[in-house]
């Protein structure tokens, strides 16, 4: 346990950098901890004082939405100071060094780092050189891992399946470029998920994730059939070097999610999507709008996921 860098001497949480080596206990207590927080969200006074007087720094070298707007809310719904950086149009773009960057900002009394880089492992390297009392959370680093978004999905699996011993869950899509894919991968399996699915063209699959405890499919309907869980995944076009892929159209009509390829799944399977969606590539507008999809609701479980993390480290 004292090897895992995200764990203090006690094996609690103290960075949050990847679900892939974190215990059971430590990944059933975030989840435990969200489903506190659910209900805050749906206060009138959406706010608890649990880091009042904390400053969090989102810190992100590449652009996003949803991510840095779900952890800003987050934190301010803690009571923290919030500072949002886009470091992109900022020091980086100046020739500062990514640590001289968080060093300026520790200065400024940072209590938590809130990292997106389009480098893997970046995150790993600020939190090797934080202060004892910093603590980092990673908000997406290259392929490597989106541990958020992955304890967000499997809040969701768990609020509408409550029982992961018994699931079957299908991942669809594009594999190789996809940090959420293997969060999420890493996540099911030390839950006790006995069988996780991936369904891709060879072209989207990355080399041996066999290695992951996952079984392959690369025929949708066979992937699909009786699966309780089916996540699909974004083509992440800025990310693939050549021609992976003949065209969206021809990936609809083998990867896509229809109404039709659904019917192979479980009567009451649900439908995830990380977002963001490219409707008529992964996924036809019948389903994402669907009774079987749960999209917009794992966006408002996001909030109470990041609350939880961000409230964890920041005790330990």
């Amino acid at each position: 346990m004292q090897n895992n860098p995200q764990l203090n001497a006690n094996g609690e949480l103290r960075h949050l950098l990847s679900i892939e080596g974190l215990p059971r206990d430590v990944l059933a207590g975030i989840l435990d901890t969200a489903a506190s927080f659910v209900g805050v969200t749906e206060r009138e006074v959406k706010k608890v004082p649990l880091l009042r007087g904390k400053s969090v720094f989102n810190l992100f070298f590449e652009p996003s939405t949803r991510t840095r707007t779900t952890f800003e809310i987050a934190a301010k719904r803690l009571s923290a100071d919030v500072i949002n950086l886009n470091v992109a149009a900022s020091s980086q773009t100046k020739g500062e060094s990514l640590l001289d960057t968080v060093s300026n900002l520790s200065a400024m009394q940072a209590d938590l780092f809130v990292v997106r880089h389009g480098s893997s492992g970046a995150p790993y390297l600020i939190a090797q050189h934080v202060k004892p009392h910093e603590h980092v959370i990673n908000a997406g680093d290259g392929r490597h891992a989106h541990p958020t978004q992955g304890l967000l999905d499997l809040y969701t699996i768990r609020h509408y399946k409550q029982d992961f011993s018994r699931l079957c869950v299908a991942v669809v899509g594009d594999i190789l470029h996809s940090r959420v894919a293997r969060s999420l991968i890493h996540g099911l399996t030390t839950l006790g998920t006995p069988e996780v699915r991936v369904i891709a063209p060879q072209t989207l699959l990355p080399a041996g994730v066999e290695a992951l405890g996952v079984k392959v499919f690369n025929n949708m309907q066979a992937g699909l059939r009786d699966a309780d869980v089916v996540v699909m995944l974004r083509l992440q076009n800025e990310r693939m070097r050549g021609a992976l892929l003949p065209s969206a159209q021809e990936f609809f009509k083998h990867y896509g999610l229809t109404a039709q390829k659904l019917a192979l799944a479980r009567p009451d399977a649900i439908v995830m999507h990380p977002g963001p969606m490219n409707r008529g590539v992964e996924i036809d507008s019948t389903v994402a709008d669907g009774p079987h999809s749960v999209i917009l609701p794992q966006v408002t479980f996001g909030i109470a996921v990041r609350m939880a993390v961000m409230s964890i480290v920041a005790g330990n």
